[in-house]
């Protein structure tokens, strides 16, 4: 589609999955907070998403120093309490002031078993409590070779999308991951990252409406460094990264966040 004219202001999530004690977030985004400055908040929105155990503890960090940072949560159950030993639902997130969760992250969908029923669950779940959800979608490395990359992608778009409102829709954010460049160090290249992140709007804009196709942030996340964000930040529907390992290092991460500076 269409370059947007930088209406939609880029988000840079920080996914740390299984990684850093609460002691060791404080830590990094202390670290972060001081690498950052006024103009890069005007330009990016960044949120972190450390494990379950760090939420509280960053959550006083961040409003105490009153830190420009979102907080973010990387899953939740669908249900608001109940007999689901180890799970969170959206509503104790959302008491802890968490603005973005991420649902249906590849490494869920494959390694425990989250259908795109359930992903649709936890969107509507997310929403209803009032926080944001930031939907994986991706492809196996299968599945692109054997030219099904689109059709798997499109329909787990649809499927996490169904009975969501278009102004929902609007709202949220969904995050293109490729599953073969997670954690691999393989990376889409710019044009591939474009070429799904337009199909997923133009899917969006025909089963919800071109506005909310328009208003929708769409992340590429897989292998995302340095040195490759800008080119990716670039293409006219990638708004923003959805990075695993290069965000648990705040100097790696903050020189992702602030891609601009590298390509100018």
């Amino acid at each position: 589609m269409a370059d947007n004219g930088g209406a939609r202001k880029p988000l840079m999530s920080g996914n740390w999955k299984m990684n850093h004690n609460h002691l060791q977030a404080i830590q990094v985004v202390q670290k972060l907070a001081t690498r950052l400055n006024d103009k890069t908040y005007d330009v990016v929105d960044v949120s972190v998403h450390p494990p379950f155990t760090g939420l509280r503890s960053l959550q006083t960090l961040i409003e105490a120093d009153k830190l420009p940072i979102a907080l973010g949560a990387q899953n939740c159950h669908w249900e608001e309490s109940g007999a689901y030993t180890g799970e969170v639902s959206p509503q104790m997130l959302a008491k802890l002031n968490v603005v973005y969760v991420v649902v249906g992250h590849s490494e869920r969908r494959q390694h425990l078993g989250e259908t795109d029923e359930m992903v649709n669950k936890k969107v509507k779940a997310v929403l209803a409590a009032g926080m944001t959800p930031i939907m994986c979608v991706g492809e196996s490395m299968e599945e692109r070779q054997e030219g099904d990359a689109q059709d798997k992608v499109q329909g787990q778009v649809r499927a996490g999308l169904e009975g969501v409102s278009d102004e929902q829709v609007g709202g949220m954010v969904i995050a293109y991951e490729p599953i073969w460049a997670i954690g691999t160090g393989e990376t889409a290249t710019a044009d591939d990252a474009q070429e799904m992140c337009e199909a997923i709007r133009v899917l969006v804009a025909d089963t919800s409406s071109d506005d909310a196709a328009e208003a929708l942030r769409i992340q590429y996340g897989g292998s995302v460094k340095p040195d490759n964000t800008a080119e990716l930040m670039d293409q006219p529907d990638i708004d923003g990264a959805l990075v695993g390992g290069g965000s648990l290092d705040p100097d790696d991460f903050a020189k992702i966040v602030q891609f601009q500076a590298s390509s100018d």
